[in-house]
């Protein structure tokens, strides 16, 4: 399963939209529900002493349904979001923390094949070395995201896997704390990821995540890595600078070459030793023909396993390069652009499929469908097929261009 940190993100690269107004519940209908639930947890297994500890001061949270009802939309760049996410002081931070834990950190790297730089740029993300974990009650987040229709199912997987890890004893229901949506601990991992993959790796008897302690944190995300297919040696991508009158439609997700192909068509690493590895990659340009350019090995799949946002996983690898002693991105960025907004994203994708370029889902998510369909439209204009959803193309395209 996967961690399912996309919620915690959201907040990261957002602006707040208009609130929704939100039904008042009344404390009977939680309590009744509450009540509803624990028989479907005892018939799961859910013993009634650790139902009746989880639920001893659970209360119905407005604000995290509130929260969840009205998630900000993505309004920042890629190169605005790894100005925070790759900021000089993270990379300082990281730098420290890597060193700090040296020891545990070459352990489970060698256990699992993860690079230690990896691990810790995670941590870095998701709780800023293990600083800001998250205060809020699992239990409750997660019982009043249940208790509301909208993903009830969900959140019910997710609450009934939180009492699982209560029932092991791994936690009490104080210690669970986590972000309002439910991600717990160092690197902010939901419960029902937690269960297939947390790691004991103190020997305790305990996969504690949640104290002082980031061990058995940091061990299980490598084996979530690992289990999702990391693969040992192979880079998550590296720049690569791509030469003039380059073939944009190389630049596609499902175009798959060895780093050596590549050379021959001209693309060069920005470091000597880019283009040196083993393994098919493809060729990723966040910012369209004018922004950094990256060629992407499977390894940036599996980090999407751990979020999917693209500027997420080029945060994790490029923090870890810099970590490592790697030095800045040497390409620059479309600055002048903004990001589209969740409206112009739909608005992009009907205009799209409306004018014969079909995106297959009109859902404001910029994936390979709708670079793909843009792509097309471009060379059918005879602009450069760099498949860039800025907004000088939702204008040529709201103009019949």
């Amino acid at each position: 399963m996967k961690p399912l940190l996309i919620l915690a993100f959201a907040a990261v690269l957002a602006t707040p939209v208009p609130a929704q107004t939100l039904p008042d519940v009344s404390v009977v209908a939680f309590q009744e529900w509450v009540l509803a639930f624990r028989g479907r947890a005892q018939v799961a297994g859910i013993e009634t002493d650790v139902l009746d500890q989880a639920f001893a001061d659970v209360s119905y949270d407005a604000e995290v349904v509130r929260r969840d009802r009205n998630q900000s939309e993505f309004t920042k760049t890629v190169w605005d979001y790894l100005e925070t996410a790759v900021s000089d002081l993270r990379v300082a931070n990281g730098r420290k923390a890597l060193q700090g834990h040296q020891q545990t950190l070459d352990a489970i790297s060698e256990r699992f094949g993860v690079p230690s730089e990896i691990i810790v740029a995670i941590w870095g993300l998701e709780s800023a070395y293990g600083t800001f974990r998250g205060s809020d009650s699992v239990i409750r987040s997660l019982a009043s995201l249940s208790f509301d229709p909208r993903r009830a199912a969900f959140f019910e997987d997710q609450l009934m896997a939180a009492l699982r890890i209560l029932q092991s004893g791994d936690t009490k229901p104080a210690q669970m704390q986590g972000s309002w949506a439910g991600a717990m601990g160092h690197t902010q991992f939901m419960p029902t990821s937690f269960l297939d993959h947390a790691v004991d790796w103190t020997l305790d008897g305990k996969r504690d995540i949640w104290g002082d302690d980031p061990r058995d944190a940091l061990a299980s995300t490598a084996a979530y890595l690992k289990a999702n297919g990391w693969v040992t040696g192979q880079p998550w991508g590296v720049e690569v600078v791509l030469p003039e009158g380059f073939d944009y439609f190389l630049a596609n997700r499902e175009v798959r070459k060895e780093p050596k192909d590549r050379a021959l068509l001209g693309v060069a690493g920005v470091q000597e030793s880019a283009l040196a590895g083993e393994g098919l990659a493809s060729i990723l340009l966040p910012g369209g023909a004018e922004g950094v350019a990256f060629m992407i090995f499977d390894n940036f799949e599996v980090l999407e396993s751990y979020n999917t946002a693209d500027a997420y996983v080029i945060g994790v690898g490029h923090l870890a390069d810099r970590i490592g002693g790697a030095w800045p991105l040497q390409g620059d960025w479309p600055r002048e652009d903004r990001a589209l907004s969740y409206d112009e994203r739909i608005a992009l994708q009907e205009l799209l499929t409306a004018a014969g370029f079909d995106t297959q889902k009109i859902d404001a998510k910029i994936g390979p469908l709708t670079i793909n369909a843009l792509r097309a439209w471009q060379v059918s204009n005879g602009l450069v097929p760099d498949g860039y959803a800025s907004p000088a193309m939702l204008g040529s395209l709201q103009q019949g261009l």
